[in-house]
């Protein structure tokens, strides 16, 4: 026997047992309260609560019926799927059953729907006239949030003859569903409005990054070396968002600098005179994260002698540097969100609320929408943190900019060794012709690695390990290219706005030109294109001039993998 039914049988066997019946809601409220605990998109949340709805109450259908800012009847979630109130059947709707229930703010029930005036005409009183077998039973419930009226819950089902009908159970039940209905509308409501918000702060700061004039002072910060556009590029924007107290996402492959980045939005900022204090969320347990964070009190866990700050309260003033912020746990993301909405911390094992000001940068080079796809980074965390993303270039992308970083490493070098190295124009030829997967760590790195193996005072392209054939991290990226190199290149995908799929086929009609077209895109562009545009290709060709079909061969050409939301 299945779930279903079973459940079903033991509704028909408590009719008449009030203790059956109180268990039965109990175990329903628990189910529904389950489903409405998960992040999803609202229409699914409630087709699932309908789902296990009519399973608990063995119902013919059921339905929910949303209201928009002005009362509007907005959206249908019920049996036949979930649409827009003005392209359902008037019939399936039962509007003016639903009607009272808005009007009145009070449960409505319908012993026999085909002798009552309300649903004369409808679809539903037709077929109950026509049953001989049962009559059929109306109930509908306002979903309310803070005592207005924002839906109904409403269902039929039908009651053989000849026993006897009672629906009080039925309406205490779902008055208590459309209570944790009324509470999940509200939170997705909530979380909507912050969202426009957050994005109309990064479109305003958007804005004053392009009316920006390009001719202006070159910003200059400590340990950013590079006269490339892309490094330019990303300081001239960081020069506008340092103004503000909007929280940034540095975003970038691992080894990009993402510290220096988050340090030069600090000391370009007012809070330039404020702390500067950094934490590498992936570096701690989750349980000293919490700590570390939001500071304890004496005797909070054991090894707790004395009370302590934690990382925001020093911040106090100033800026916090969140590293590796896509690592940290579900449970410890909600715990985070609290901070960053309201400014406020509780010390671990403390009872006083601590307000902070404190500006926020944090940093990944993990996919976080792909993340937030497979529900391990919540969506509301990600909109909190991703008000202004900033995307850093890789190494193999600003080549130019190698020569400067490896001599500044090697000063370094020697400054720290007592030595008086030099780098020969054939080792720089060298430098530039590496792809750095690593990025300006492993440079640094490779740097560092072959000015300590060498015995000459002038590094030459000989001395470099690749030449050697003892390049360990060139051995590491061929192994990883050699792992995913028997798959199959996939077309690439998007669903846009007014271009629906597009496929690329490199044997179409025009494809030669199209592809001139899209080769002619530098990476740190269309990367940048795409990022304001959230990933949509017939969004991005409008930005960059160019066709979808275009933008397509230029993704392509880059290897850049589409972000799908």
């Amino acid at each position: 026997m299945s779930q279903d039914q079973q459940v079903s049988d033991q509704s028909d066997r408590g009719r008449s047992h009030p203790r059956a019946l109180a268990e039965i809601a109990l175990s329903g409220v628990y189910e529904i309260a389950k489903i409405l605990a998960r992040p999803a998109r609202l229409e699914t949340t409630l087709s699932s609560v309908l789902n296990v709805l009519s399973a608990y109450l063995d119902l013919r259908q059921a339905a929910i019926m949303l209201l928009d800012d002005d009362n509007v009847p907005e959206v249908l979630v019920g049996a036949f799927g979930t649409q827009d109130v003005d392209e359902a059947a008037p019939k399936e709707l039962q509007r003016p059953a639903l009607d009272q229930v808005i009007a009145t703010a009070m449960p409505l029930v319908v012993e026999n729907v085909a002798e009552h005036p309300l649903f004369i005409g409808t679809a539903i009183a037709a077929a109950a006239a026509a049953d001989t077998t049962g009559t059929t039973a109306f109930v509908g419930v306002p979903i309310k949030v803070e005592g207005r009226v924002v839906g109904t819950l409403s269902i039929d089902r039908t009651v053989p003859k000849p026993r006897a009908l009672s629906l009080d159970h039925d309406v205490r039940f779902l008055s208590m569903i459309a209570n944790l209905i009324g509470q999940n509308v509200q939170l997705h409501k909530a979380i909507a409005r912050d969202r426009e918000r957050l994005m109309e702060e990064s479109r305003r700061l958007e804005r004053e990054l392009d009316i920006a004039k390009p001719a202006r002072e070159r910003v200059h910060v400590a340990g950013i070396i590079g006269e490339s556009q892309s490094i330019k590029s990303v300081l001239d924007k960081i020069r506008i968002v340092a103004k503000s107290n909007a929280t940034v996402l540095l975003r970038g492959e691992s080894g990009t600098g993402k510290e220096l980045f988050a340090r030069a939005i600090h000391e370009l900022s007012p809070r330039v005179k404020g702390p500067f204090i950094k934490v590498n969320c992936a570096a701690l347990p989750e349980t000293v994260l919490e700590s570390e964070l939001f500071g304890h009190e004496k005797g909070a866990f054991t090894g707790a002698v004395n009370s302590r700050k934690g990382r925001f309260e020093l911040a106090d003033g100033g800026t916090i540097f969140l590293d590796e912020i896509g690592e940290i746990s579900p449970m410890f993301q909600a715990k985070l969100l609290r901070v960053l909405q309201e400014g406020e911390v509780d010390r671990v094992g403390g009872t006083k609320t601590i307000k902070v000001d404190v500006r926020v940068v944090a940093a990944t080079n993990k996919n976080l929408e792909e993340a937030v796809a497979r529900k391990e980074f919540r969506a509301d965390l990600y909109y909190r943190i991703s008000v202004v993303p900033l995307l850093l270039p890789p190494l193999r992308d600003r080549k130019g900019d190698i020569p400067a970083l490896a001599q500044s490493f090697l000063q370094r070098f020697n400054k720290q060794n007592g030595r008086d190295l030099r780098l020969a124009q054939s080792a720089i030829d060298v430098l530039k012709a590496c792809g750095f997967p690593g990025n300006v760590r492993e440079l640094e790195n490779c740097i560092c690695r072959t000015a300590t193996l060498t015995s000459n005072d002038t590094i030459q392209a000989s001395d470099f390990g690749c030449k050697q054939g003892e390049c360990l991290s060139a051995s590491l990226w061929r192994s990883r290219n050699t792992a995913v190199a028997p798959v199959a290149p996939q077309p690439l995908v998007s669903f846009a706005d007014d271009v629906g799929v597009a496929e690329l086929d490199a044997d179409d009609e025009g494809s030669a030109d199209d592809a001139a077209g899209g080769l002619r895109v530098s990476r740190e562009k269309l990367l940048e294109a795409m990022e304001r545009t959230g990933w949509v290709q017939a969004k991005a060709a409008r930005v960059l001039g160019l066709t979808p079909r275009q933008i397509g061969y230029a993704l392509k050409k880059h290897n850049i993998e589409l972000k799908k939301f």
